[in-house]
């Protein structure tokens, strides 16, 4: 026996969601986020650097691979909320909510983590530029120091910043050398720019698992309205 009445709205209303979902719509924006994320020019040029066999610490790709990981599973599970509803099949409908509350349970973790480290990654890669830093104003001119000023060069280029702001002589010797695009008077401190690039990229990357979230929460209240209507219809039949 069919569904009929509220039961029935709700059915095409999911289908609706799931089919935006899995043909156009959030899935694909929200995994087209995190490829943004992940391959955007300030922090791919950061991330990428090396410096005495060390990689630029990469946490903050942790929280963009979630958001990959989410858009990607949210299309290939949209056609079971399509498919499901428009079948009206409780199989279906019950393997698709079982989805979205493992979805929303890795979101809501990737969210408590995300809380815990939000100071993490932008301390991290201050550390490394601070590295780089104290080899990069060594007077003595070596190797290391050679790579430690590319490094610089690389962060004040990327960042349109120069130093610190601790006033060092020796740093104050070489900043012609390591901030060659310097434009802005006073200077601009790199500890400030690193926090500032990285509040902004987890503020983008809050704002899409919120949306997620909201969306995944009327999925599963629908979903199992939904298989409650169809039971209770097969038990009246």
């Amino acid at each position: 026996m069919a569904i009929t009445g509220c039961s029935l709205c709700i059915k095409y209303t999911l289908f609706f969601f799931n089919f935006i979902f899995w043909v156009t719509g959030w899935g694909v924006f929200i995994l087209g986020i995190a490829l943004w994320l992940r391959h955007d020019t300030q922090t791919s040029n950061l991330l990428m650097l090396n410096f005495e066999g060390n990689q630029a610490p990469g946490t903050f790709y942790i929280s963009v691979y979630v958001l990959i990981a989410v858009g990607a599973v949210m299309m290939c599970v949209g056609f079971l909320g399509c498919y499901g509803a428009i079948q009206e099949s409780q199989c279906l409908l019950g393997t698709f909510f079982t989805c979205l509350v493992v979805l929303f349970a890795c979101e809501v973790a990737a969210g408590i983590w995300g809380f815990i480290n939000r100071d993490t990654i932008s301390t991290e890669l201050i550390n490394f530029y601070d590295a780089a830093y104290i080899k990069a104003v060594d007077p003595v001119d070596t190797p290391t120091r050679q790579a430690a000023s590319k490094i610089m060069v690389a962060f004040h280029n990327t960042l349109e910043c120069c130093g610190k702001e601790d006033d060092n002589p020796l740093f104050l010797n070489v900043q012609a050398s390591l901030c060659p695009n310097k434009k802005e008077d006073p200077i601009v401190s790199c500890h400030i720019k690193l926090r500032d690039l990285f509040t902004e990229k987890l503020h983008v990357v809050g704002l899409a698992a919120l949306a997620i979230a909201v969306i995944m929460v009327f999925e599963m209240i629908f979903t199992m309205v939904l298989c409650c209507a169809i039971r209770n219809a097969a038990a009246a039949y």
